[in-house]
């Protein structure tokens, strides 16, 4: 049906709104007989193409050969199911309201002649007052750089830059062997479960389990079986016998930390100029982390001070979701979700209590900071939301056009134009707080991006730099395994 532009709405028909509760509200909708006539217009052309009568060309039938074949009730019918998306769409206008769900709508009568009457019963966001957040006090911890940090981070680069060496004795924690794999069930090689020449560091318990345990005092040349359990495939949880060959025990040889390993490892002569270095990009990063901390805790601060209402409805649409995002990432992983609640220490119940205290704070963080927006008369600029199309394109692993093709298709850019506007309201908040340290210094955070990431100091005018942070509002995303530990 074609669109009735704004300016033309039926300013005949009535609506009225009810509030069921503070997230849910009846909306009535009455329209007279007369302003169903476009629908009964279109009626009429639509069954004649559907139907033949002798005599009349398709779609040239008249409606009172349709009416006198047919009968009126279907047409009737047929322009009430016609126009009520319309005229539950300019409902919605005249009333200001936003659904969050699905519509559920009630026909409460029409007839030839007589008015139609509908109801909807529909989800919306609740009224919030917002707190003045001008001046919030939290505190975070210290932004500090110690030398255990600068020692683990050269001892990172002396990993990169070691060498092996062959060796003439048994494996022992962080040697690299060379080895071969192969499981079987029953005597039955297991076709998916063979690896051969593969390289793996003793003692890091990255593979089976067990398999740390069976490498222990093996040399070059032998071979042992030991019962695991496979993570994926048709057996994943199932025992399995597996052996395991050694075809060669290699030891790490690491640099000395002097100045030609600074040399070699980075773009200074000497090690001094490399610890401080390091001590930059690790305090970055740390003044990164403490701003998402802070941003975190002002957030938090701020929805502890308001009651927010939230549907049931879209509490568990969001859940379900969730729940279905993290089960396909366990299942890409090759997880079951109880081999991962087994690493996690989690049972079901706990899991599920946890989902759902993340899709609560979520929703409330979104009706809070949309709130926020809306007083605060915050818009979206082009700019900004094509730096948002590139970031989700990076999420998501595809180009932004591609990113920005599929948005529009799907309707999704409306959404991206919220998340920008969130994440402003976010970074006023943030900027409108007081924020200390553990030391009681005051925490600057006067460099936070429009979608509420913070810019590290050499971040440039575009606001693209490689220090920015995640930004804090979840977004609805979950990660899972090596993945699942990070919530959105």
């Amino acid at each position: 049906m074609p669109t009735v532009p704004y300016h033309q709405e039926r300013k005949t028909v009535k609506s009225a709104v009810e509030t069921l509760n503070p997230t849910r509200v009846k909306l009535t909708v009455e329209v007279p007989f007369e302003e169903l006539k476009p629908s009964l217009d279109a009626a009429y052309k639509h069954i004649a193409q559907q139907i033949a009568i002798p005599g009349f060309r398709k779609g040239k039938v008249p409606a009172a050969i349709i009416d006198q074949r047919i009968g009126r009730e279907p047409v009737l019918e047929h322009a009430v199911n016609d126009s009520i998306p319309q005229l539950y769409l300019q409902a919605l206008r005249e009333n200001d309201l936003e659904p969050l769900s699905q519509p559920e709508v009630d026909i409460a009568g029409y007839g030839d002649g007589q008015p139609l009457e509908f109801t909807v019963e529909l989800d919306v966001a609740p009224d919030i007052t917002v707190p003045d957040y001008d001046g919030l006090e939290v505190s975070v911890d210290d932004a500090e750089v110690s030398d255990a940090d600068i020692d683990e981070q050269i001892e990172g680069l002396r990993q990169r830059f070691g060498s092996l060496r062959d060796v003439e004795r048994p494996a022992a924690k962080d040697d690299f062997v060379t080895l071969d794999l192969s499981a079987a069930k029953d005597g039955e090689p297991i076709e998916e479960a063979q690896t051969t020449g593969y390289s793996y560091q003793a003692g890091s318990g990255t593979m089976l389990d067990g398999l740390d345990d069976a490498l222990e005092g093996m040399s070059a040349g032998e071979s042992k079986t030991f019962t695991s359990q496979l993570v994926g495939g048709e057996l994943a949880g199932e025992d399995v016998d597996v052996t395991v060959t050694v075809s060669a025990v290699k030891e790490q040889e690491l640099p000395a930390i002097d100045d030609e390993f600074a040399q070699l490892a980075s773009e200074f002569d000497t090690v001094e100029e490399l610890r401080g270095d390091l001590t930059e990009r690790l305090r970055r990063a740390k003044r990164v982390e403490q701003a998402a901390a802070a941003r975190d805790a002002v957030l938090e601060r701020l929805l502890d001070m308001v009651e927010i209402p939230l549907p049931d409805q879209v509490v568990a649409d969001e859940k379900q979701s969730r729940r279905e995002q993290i089960n396909q990432q366990l299942a890409y992983a090759g997880l079951t979700e109880e081999q991962y609640l087994e690493t996690e220490g989690q049972t079901v119940d706990e899991w599920e209590a946890d989902l759902e205290r993340r899709v609560r704070d979520a929703l409330a963080a979104r009706f809070l900071l949309d709130e926020v927006a809306k007083a605060e008369q915050l818009g979206v600029d082009e700019s900004e939301l094509t730096q948002q199309i590139v970031r989700r394109a990076q999420q998501t692993g595809v180009q932004p056009d591609e990113y920005a093709q599929q948005a529009m298709q799907q309707g999704q850019v409306p959404e991206l134009v919220g998340e920008v506007r969130r994440g402003k309201a976010l970074a006023l908040i943030v900027e409108a707080a007081n924020v200390v340290d553990a030391s009681g210094n005051p925490v600057e955070l006067k460099r936070l991006l429009p979608d509420g990431t913070y810019a590290s100091e050499d971040t440039d005018e575009t606001g693209e730099g490689d220090e920015a942070g995640e930004s804090g509002e979840d977004t609805g995303e979950e990660t899972a395994p090596a993945a699942a530990k990070d919530d959105s």
